[in-house]
């Protein structure tokens, strides 16, 4: 039997709680703060609460845990999980430094253990079948890709909104062009509430084949925008998960065509392409319960998540130097030695 403690019950973890509690593997809970953690418990008949996440690590009926705790903890705690006998599921970013995400998935390795990242957009049924129209050669090759994320708020303290953000739309961006790395990034932001803690930021990918893409992020913005587009050769298509249901995919038959040497723009019919509709939370919960019962490796296991890390921190160095270019040089995880 599948027992799940999820560690922290604040503004995204009691999300994951509703979620592991509806497919019926919640056995505990645990927040150091008692306030919130009495407030998520009183919701939850049958689930036992704790303070201490020590006392979850030695319960040895909790198979896994899934950490919703400031990401300056997620190295550390998922590393403690693992040692300890748990599969570990963590919220994004994976880490906040390359080498310890590197160990992390080398822990993962020696132990034998699951390690899952939450980038939640991968599991966005809307976000998987543009994934198969791109694969599938559709929307011709890929020209390049431009994402917004932004509202105002929630507005963190511990991180901007580069690592707070862009983190989904790396993972989207990166998966829809076969999960290879850009060769150079830029990026530029500003910090307006909090010194040093950039409210909005934005960034360009530069891929060696020339595809480029752009992620445009703020949490200090007057209204919620949530899009993606994707210019193919043949066609283009827009994710927009903030519209009515039937039409948060769109696939246009537009393009350019060349008549006699000179460009003609094509301005064919939009069409609302339809997909399965799931909550996202509860698809990527749902497979990290399948993962931990049946071994099987994540989708957005913790390779994927180290190569969104690479990204991210390459934007970062760019913006600490007012958006000078980066090159990304490829890293790997060492293999574990058994």
């Amino acid at each position: 039997m599948t027992n799940i403690a999820v560690i922290g019950c604040g503004h995204w973890g009691k999300n994951l709680v509703r979620n592991f509690h509806a497919l019926g593997v919640l056995s505990h809970i645990c927040d150091a703060h008692e306030a919130t953690l009495a407030a998520v418990a009183a919701q939850y008949e049958g689930v036992t609460a704790a303070t201490s996440y020590d006392e979850i690590l030695a319960n040895k009926e909790i198979n896994a845990v899934a950490l919703a705790t400031n990401a300056e903890h997620h190295a550390w705690m998922a590393e403690k999980a693992m040692r300890a006998g748990k599969d570990v599921f963590v919220e994004k970013p994976l880490a906040l430094q390359f080498a310890d995400g590197a160990s992390m998935v080398k822990t993962a390795d020696e132990t034998g253990r699951v390690l899952m990242v939450g980038h939640l957009l991968e599991y966005h049924p809307a976000v998987l079948k543009l994934d198969e129209m791109i694969r599938g050669g559709e929307l011709g090759k890929v020209n390049y890709i431009y994402s917004n994320r932004l509202n105002l708020g929630k507005i963190r303290r511990e991180e901007n909104i580069l690592w707070s953000f862009a983190p989904h739309d790396i993972a989207v961006i990166l998966r829809f062009l076969g999960s290879e790395l850009p060769v150079e990034v830029t990026a530029t932001g500003g910090a307006y509430l909090q010194p040093d803690i950039a409210d909005v930021t934005v960034t360009n990918l530069l891929f060696k084949d020339g595809t480029r893409a752009h992620i445009f992020v703020s949490w200090l913005h007057p209204y919620k925008e949530q899009k993606l587009v994707v210019i193919g050769s043949e066609k283009m298509a827009l994710f927009d998960d903030t519209a009515p249901a039937g039409q948060k995919l769109i696939l246009y038959n537009q393009g350019v065509d060349w008549v006699e040497g000179e460009p003609v723009p094509r301005k064919g019919e939009a069409t609302a392409v339809a997909f399965e509709t799931s909550e996202p939370l509860r698809a990527e919960c749902a497979h990290f319960v399948e993962c931990v019962e049946t071994r099987q490796n994540p989708r957005t296991d913790g390779r994927n998540g180290l190569r969104v890390l690479q990204v991210l921190q390459a934007c970062q160095e760019s913006l600490q130097t007012n958006g000078q270019p980066v090159s990304v040089v490829p890293q790997k995880a060492e293999p574990a030695t058994r």
